[in-house]
């Protein structure tokens, strides 16, 4: 079954300002994977790291919505210490300590993907994808690919 990891960028994306077409697009994108995990399709892995950031969210309304979204989440990875060296490891690389720590959680979970509308994070995973263990994606370009 395949199992998905999303940041919070993919959380809250449904809640952005949808008069931007690929804000629109993500959003839809994001809903389709979440029904999907709903029906029992896909398995959602989420860690302390998500839930953290997701408290951190200053603003109440997005707050209580990622928080209603992230009671799907099926498979909870703590950080240990094998996801907090991982995490240097990925911040010498260039990635921000949530984003890092993030991707440690998502490969030792051994996710299929791991879900992102980071651009920034995006662009960075894209140019060291082989030194990851796991696949980074926009939900966009990821629900296209599993639909066809």
């Amino acid at each position: 079954m395949t199992k998905i990891y999303f940041d919070t960028s993919c959380l809250n994306r449904p809640f952005d300002d949808q008069t931007q077409v690929r804000i629109r697009l993500e959003a839809e994108a994001v809903l389709a994977i979440l029904a999907r995990i709903e029906n029992g399709e896909w398995n959602w892995a989420g860690s302390e790291v998500l839930i953290d950031e997701i408290e951190q969210t200053p603003d109440t309304q997005k707050l209580n919505r990622a928080k209603l979204l992230s009671s799907f989440i099926q498979e909870n990875i703590e950080i240990g210490e094998k996801e907090e060296q991982r995490a240097k490891e990925l911040q010498a690389e260039g990635f921000q300590v949530f984003d890092a720590l993030h991707i440690a959680c998502a490969e030792s979970a051994k996710v299929d993907v791991f879900l992102s509308t980071d651009d920034r994070l995006l662009k960075l995973a894209k140019r060291i994808s082989s030194q990851l263990k796991v696949r980074i994606e926009n939900p966009l370009i990821w629900v296209e690919e599993m639909i066809e």
